[in-house]
């Protein structure tokens, strides 16, 4: 029998061509954010992941940062095939979502459990990535298209500055969203064999 969560999972694939509208309101994608915020599980229930939701204007002054630091990082040459992707995918999207994790959180648990002090800081990623994986699942399952992208740690501190984030929050990734409107290629799997062993 499969389950919502499972007929949801499938849904969610990366995907890079948006139209810049989506099939809910903002309050309702702010509310898939709070959820996600809510009932992902943490380490030590710590809650450190943080999320910055950018619509319009502020999405778009992401990826114009984005392409302003990667061109002076790179060069022209190299830059237009940089600078097309992100006009043609991410800028092309509704919104952006950015994901953080509050590195003073992270140490206070060690400060206070000092014999898992080496720990935390991955568990810490292993719950970014938890909050990660049920907001895209969401975005799918509210028929909205969307990609993780990385482009830190080169955008951190430009991040930060421009809308006076807290500089204890350290940003792990950014999820560009709207209506997909690419197909995503066949998805192609290892043998089960390989990656599952049952004891009975």
């Amino acid at each position: 029998m499969t389950s919502c969560l499972q007929k949801a999972a499938l849904k969610r694939r990366s995907r890079y061509g948006f139209e810049k509208k989506i099939p809910i309101s903002d309050k309702e994608l702010q509310n898939i954010l709070e959820q996600a915020l809510l009932n992902t599980p943490s380490a030590f229930n710590s809650q450190s992941t943080r999320a910055v939701l950018l619509l319009g204007k502020h999405h778009k002054r992401l990826w114009e940062i984005t392409k302003d630091i990667l061109l002076k990082k790179i060069g022209q040459e190299r830059f237009e095939k940089t600078r097309e992707k992100i006009d043609e995918s991410f800028l092309s999207g509704y919104g952006t979502i950015l994901f953080f994790e509050d590195q003073d959180t992270v140490r206070h648990l060690q400060e206070n459990f000092k014999s898992y002090k080496d720990k935390f800081p991955q568990w810490s990623q292993h719950t970014s990535g938890m909050h990660q994986y049920v907001v895209w699942t969401a975005l799918a399952e509210a028929g909205i298209g969307a990609s993780l992208q990385h482009y830190n740690p080169l955008i951190d501190q430009a991040v930060i500055d421009q809308w006076d984030i807290n500089p204890s929050w350290t940003l792990i990734s950014q999820m560009p969203f709207g209506i997909a409107t690419d197909t995503p290629d066949e998805k192609t799997f290892e043998p089960l064999e390989k990656r599952l062993k049952v004891f009975q």
